[in-house]
């Protein structure tokens, strides 16, 4: 008998793979159920973009079940990801014919690790924003409210694992992209350290980009970083200090931990009150639980460092056009890049090289004062966003100028950035709803290279303040 979709939508990834290993249920039929949901909502959604149907079956048939996530149903983001004879349009008219030569080094450690990639997920151009509301690939939506954002830049992966198409989806996060979807979308979101999983393409904001999942368990979030970290062969840097296993140091014994917190953000603005009532009552669980938890923002010169970044930043983003001009083989043409895109790319042009290197060196130094910050705490809490996931086209990234746009961002997202200049892990819970039932995340924040803090503390919140009955209502 063919796997009924309620029992689909109940499982998160590691209990589809320990049902595949039991032959309770093979990977053609999880795929199946994917399917089925994907069509069902994706025209409403609009999370996936390519569908591979087609060659997903030929690799569901391929599985081998003894792998750690064997026949579970997955997406990889369109942005800076190869799948081999798939499309990769990086949310642009620019890549339009673009097709991918070979599997990327995430993708070949997602099918040894049994994933089965079914499609490509919604992004925006560049993954610059912090909405998934791109012209060529359209705008997606959350399954918590059709009007409502997704988040970006990995809104469409967010997207489809809270719609229940799969129980994780790919994510990438260079200024706050797996967390602020995963704060949209009621999911768990985990930004790794730098350098923690591979990278392939020299993405616009390399140094700050890092790749993980979005996902439905703490668990999930865990066991895909068993299953795909690891070394880069001949990567000019070393890997991150890891544990033995992520998966057990997170459903280890509880540890007691000193956690900061603040509502301070860069741009000053006040929480919305239904964040606010969020951030206080997980102050409120964290003590119960018998943590000690104490006030105390981070302390750094937030204009300066994101002065520093935005140099960076634009020295990264020309060279990231000028590698997609390589790889496309031509210079683009008017209408290929969104206003938004032009304005950065036109504006990297002009920037100075030693503007643009100061820049790198001043945000390294401001890190480091600030990572020093952490010997006297364990892990910094703040929320996720400074609102519930606000209406579509409130950021809209075609038709507002570039200054206003940034301003609008600045007082919805404003939390995520720093921990993607500092390069240290930083997860979002969904511990927190709107009073019309919108998700709100809170963002806990480790050690550099301290995953295993976060997911251990994870596991206690997951256990302690549930996420998993609050699922869309279709």
């Amino acid at each position: 008998m063919a796997m009924r979709y309620d029992e689909y939508a109940s499982l998160d990834a590691v209990a589809m793979a320990a049902l595949v290993r039991k032959g309770d249920v093979t990977p053609a039929e999880l795929l199946e159920c994917a399917i089925a949901r994907a069509e069902a909502v994706n025209g409403r959604l609009n999370a996936i973009v390519y569908k591979g149907y087609d060659d997903a079956r030929q690799a569901a048939a391929k599985v081998d079940r003894n792998a750690p996530f064997a026949g579970v149903p997955f997406l990889i983001k369109d942005l800076y990801c190869d799948v081999a004879g798939w499309p990769m349009s990086n949310g642009s008219r620019f890549f339009r014919d673009y097709v991918s030569r070979e599997d990327s080094e995430w993708v070949r450690r997602c099918r040894k690790a049994g994933l089965v990639i079914m499609g490509k997920s919604n992004t925006p151009e560049y993954g610059i924003t912090g909405t998934t509301e791109g012209a060529f690939l359209g705008p997606c939506r959350s399954p918590f409210g059709e009007n409502r954002i997704a988040g970006g830049s990995s809104g469409g992966s967010a997207s489809a694992v809270a719609a229940g198409i799969v129980p994780m989806g790919h994510a990438t996060d260079g200024l706050g992209s797996i967390r602020i979807p995963a704060a949209c979308n009621g999911l768990v979101g985990l930004k790794v350290t730098r350098g923690r999983n591979p990278m392939d393409w020299n993405s616009p904001v390399t140094e700050l980009s890092v790749g993980h999942v979005v996902s439905v368990s703490v668990r999930d979030t865990a066991a895909m970083l068993d299953a795909v970290s690891g070394p880069v062969p001949h990567a000019p840097f070393a890997y991150p200090a890891a544990p033995a296993s992520f998966l057990a140091e997170a459903l280890g014994r509880p540890r007691t931990l000193t956690i900061a917190y603040s509502a301070e953000n860069p741009s000053n603005t006040p929480l919305h009150p239904d964040v606010a009532a969020g951030f206080a009552a997980t102050i409120a669980k964290l003590e119960e639980l018998g943590h000690k938890v104490i006030e105390r923002p981070i302390q750094t010169d937030w204009r300066k460092l994101y002065r520093a970044q935005g140099a960076h930043s634009a020295g990264h983003f020309g060279a990231g056009v000028i590698q997609s001009i390589a790889e496309v083989g031509r210079e683009p043409e008017p209408g290929d890049f969104e206003p938004l895109t032009m304005t950065y790319w036109e504006g990297s042009r002009r920037f100075p090289a030693d503007k643009a290197a100061f820049g790198t060196l001043t945000m390294r130094a401001m890190c480091r004062d600030i990572i020093a910050q952490f010997d006297q705490f364990d892990v910094f809490l703040s929320p996720t966003m400074i609102t519930p996931p606000p209406e579509i086209g409130l950021i809209d990234t075609v038709n507002l100028d570039s200054k206003e746009l940034n301003r609008r961002q600045a007082k919805v997202f404003g939390y995520t950035p720093p921990w993607n200049m500092t390069g240290q892990p930083s997860i979002s819970l969904p511990l927190a709803w709107s009073e019309d039932g919108l998700p709100i995340g809170m963002m806990f924040t480790g050690r550099y290279a301290d995953e295993a803090t976060l997911l251990n503390l994870a596991i206690q919140l997951e256990q302690a303040m549930p996420w998993a009955s609050r699922r869309p209502v279709h």
